[in-house]
């Protein structure tokens, strides 16, 4: 998911962030799926109809209130209709489960362990992504500690999980105008609220429930995603 830039992207305008406008010299936003909070054996074929619906980045499973045992039995599909498709797959949570898998990265909460140590354990071409909520400092402390990309939100309402914290757009652009990492997108994102984001500096856009429940069946939502990032 990490792409390098130029020197000269980082160069800093005063006031760029505070226009919540995209710097051009950063990759074009890309779609980073998320799992429902629960699947079946059948999840497979809808994953499948989403990923040959549009170019999708990443892939995150997400399950809560099964053990590990039970996400490593669904994951294996999975991950394997993600490898077809050259989609990262990305585990929520545990780094023990993303090493048991061999996935291509974890995605840590606050309370799910340090970078440096799923670095240490995952290997340096992992992707270690951190969720930083609506804070600065937070986003700093896991660039500091060698975090591939930072996750803010939630921007809107959603149901897929209990969001306490409200990020503004005006984050998206703070971060990508000083910092090469990428930054992404989260909660309650849909294609009709998508575009202030992307213009604000998202380099992806996480999506869960937009996609599972969304009009239409995952397909049509991915493929309304793809037009609006120009896929």
């Amino acid at each position: 998911m990490t792409e390098d830039l130029d020197d000269d992207a980082l160069t800093l305008d005063p006031g760029f962030a505070d226009r919540f406008e995209r710097d051009p010299r950063r990759p074009a936003c890309q779609l980073y799926l998320i799992s429902p909070p629960a699947i079946d054996a059948g999840f497979a074929d809808r994953l499948a109809a989403a990923l040959d619906a549009g170019p999708v980045a990443a892939f995150q499973l997400r399950l809560k209130g099964i053990d590990d045992h039970a996400i490593a039995r669904l994951a294996e599909p999975v991950q394997r209709l993600c490898a077809d498709h050259e989609v990262a797959f990305i585990i929520n949570d545990s780094m023990g489960l993303a090493k048991r898998l061999g996935a291509d990265g974890v995605h840590l909460g606050q309370d799910d362990g340090d970078p440096r140590d799923a670095r240490a354990l995952l290997g340096p071409t992992a992707q270690i992504g951190v969720t930083c909520h609506d804070s600065r400092h937070l986003a700093m402390e896991a660039g500091e500690a060698g975090a591939d990309y930072v996750a803010f939100g939630a921007f809107y309402p959603t149901a897929t999980k209990d969001a306490r914290h409200r990020a503004e757009p005006s984050i998206l652009g703070w971060w990508t105008t000083l910092f090469e990492p990428p930054c992404v997108a989260i909660g309650g994102i849909t294609p009709d609220n998508a575009a202030p984001l992307v213009a604000a500096g998202a380099d992806f856009l996480a999506v869960s429930g937009a996609v599972w429940n969304g009009p239409g069946g995952e397909a049509a939502v991915v493929k309304r995603f793809a037009a609006l990032l120009g896929g």
